[in-house]
């Protein structure tokens, strides 16, 4: 299999397969762009990274290589993998504060799913379930992901006002130690070194 390079004095080069429609520069920083798991030193996941920024942490010693891409990156006086799984060569202790409420995380609560009708989207809104005009709270207890159909018909009643059931009681979520993992594109190299809920999602 063919492939490109590109030559420069104390620059960085990418060796990918030659598919005739990416110059060699674009090829480069497609391949520094690919997306690393970082694993804790006791092999818990904990960030997900650039090549780039992985291969830094490699020439440094400060994590060691478990998976890589196809492909290599040069430098004048040596040649790294491009990595898809490093392990940090110390433990990061990180504390799992509370999560915030925002749109996007009553979304990622909520599944992207209606919480009157079941209905999958990624085009919904908020909804208050004790409307704010009767001082309903801005409360994870209170703050549900509603189609725009459902949130129309509810209007600023509360559910039993409207004739309309939740789906489920909302909650404050725990904190998630694998947030940076939702909604991601999983690969399968990762899978081994990841929660069964999350492999197989």
């Amino acid at each position: 299999m063919a492939a490109k390079r590109k030559a420069g004095q104390g620059e960085s080069e990418a060796v990918v397969a030659d598919d005739g429609r990416r110059s060699p520069s674009q090829a480069a920083l497609g391949v520094l762009a690919s997306p690393v798991l970082v694993l804790n030193l006791n092999y818990v996941p904990i960030n997900v990274s650039t090549a780039r920024r992985a291969i830094i942490l490699l020439g440094k010693g400060k994590a060691e290589l478990l998976e890589n891409h196809r492909g290599q990156v040069r430098t004048v006086s040596t040649v790294f993998e491009v990595p898809s799984i490093i392990r940090l060569a110390y433990l990061v202790k990180r504390p799992f504060a509370p999560r915030k409420l925002s749109k996007k995380e009553i979304f990622l609560r909520d599944k992207y799913t209606c919480q009157y009708c079941g209905t999958k989207s990624q085009q919904l809104t908020l909804d208050h379930v004790v409307p704010r005009r009767q001082k309903g709270a801005h409360t994870w207890e209170n703050v549900v992901a509603a189609c725009s159909k459902c949130n129309l018909r509810k209007a600023g009643f509360t559910p039993e006002e409207a004739k309309m059931k939740l789906v489920r009681e909302p909650r404050a979520p725990q904190p998630n130690p694998y947030r940076m993992l939702q909604n991601r594109v999983i690969l399968d190299e990762w899978r081994p070194y990841l929660p069964w809920a999350l492999s197989n999602s």
